[in-house]
């Protein structure tokens, strides 16, 4: 906060607002806003990891890993998302307690199961209820950065299984007749290969997938959606030295400015990583380079 901050009522108004801006309330949103960033950051490889590993199960030879790979991205994308946000986290919450009830307390006599009710001993909690809030909150993010991959690694493996199997044929053969291995075969053609093929597909899952952060308070976080609704709420001078009324309006608005600008930058980098990926290649993109620089 600034010096000049010390009586709001008195300030003319860009001071004013300057320091209605500098509050430590409005530093939550400014965090919420990174940690937004972040789990993108982290989601989207995790995602593709989730995606990549779903999509060679998918195509493999031994029958309960393929089983498995098509199961995965069959029910994860036929379920509703909110259903998956709502059910995943809880019974991944109910899972890890019971699993540590089990092994701290070994001597509980009391069934866990007492209604509606999940009832483990206090050693069991997951986080402790007298750990730091920074662990809450640490711990309700992984929950979310990993409930977000498997969602959206669904998507993707169903996106790289297809464009795994866009590759021309011809070429693994051409690579066989060389003498490479089927492992071999695998990751010095066809993945090099597919990527082309699942870029514009892994695009619209990027741009979902940034449209789909405010979900994040379903997940127990506080997201930039939540801290703009509670701060454009009306406030009196009983509760803040900074009355205002309604602003809804104009943190949602800034909101709406912040995801177009986003979804900008994201399309000008997809579109250079699209125009680096096709260069060479036998595709219609590519074709188009070709006789661009002819």
């Amino acid at each position: 906060m600034f010096s000049f901050c010390t009586d709001p009522s008195t300030l003319p108004d860009w001071q004013w607002m300057a320091c209605y801006l500098t509050t430590g309330k409005h530093m939550s949103i400014y965090y919420s806003v990174f940690t937004v960033l972040l789990l993108l950051a982290i989601t989207a490889p995790t995602a593709l990891a989730f995606g990549f590993g779903g999509a060679s199960a998918a195509r493999s030879d031994i029958a309960p890993l393929r089983w498995f790979g098509k199961s995965y991205i069959a029910l994860v994308r036929g379920v509703p998302d909110i259903a998956i946000f709502l059910f995943f986290v809880i019974a991944l919450d109910q899972g890890i307690e019971y699993l540590r009830h089990k092994l701290l307390c070994p001597d509980w006599s009391e069934p866990i199961r007492q209604g509606n009710d999940f009832v483990v001993c206090q050693a069991a909690k997951m986080p402790l209820g007298n750990a730091p809030q920074w662990v809450h909150e640490s711990y309700g993010f992984a929950v979310a950065v990993l409930t977000f991959s498997i969602v959206f690694g669904a998507f993707a493996g169903n996106v790289l299984f297809g464009a795994m199997r866009a590759v021309p044929r011809a070429q693994l053969e051409t690579a066989e007749a060389y003498g490479m291995s089927r492992r071999q075969t695998f990751w010095r053609v066809l993945v090099p290969q597919m990527w082309v093929y699942a870029l514009p597909g892994l695009s619209n899952l990027w741009m979902v997938l940034i449209k789909s952060t405010p979900l994040l308070f379903l997940l127990g976080v506080e997201d930039i959606v939540y801290w703009a609704r509670e701060l454009g709420g009306t406030k009196t001078p009983r509760f803040t030295d900074y009355p205002h009324g309604d602003w809804r309006m104009w943190y949602f608005l800034a909101l709406l400015v912040f995801y177009l600008a986003f979804t900008r930058v994201s399309e000008v980098v997809l579109a250079r990583v699209m125009a680096r990926l096709t260069r060479g290649q036998a595709t219609a993109g590519g074709e188009a380079q070709r006789k661009a620089t002819a």
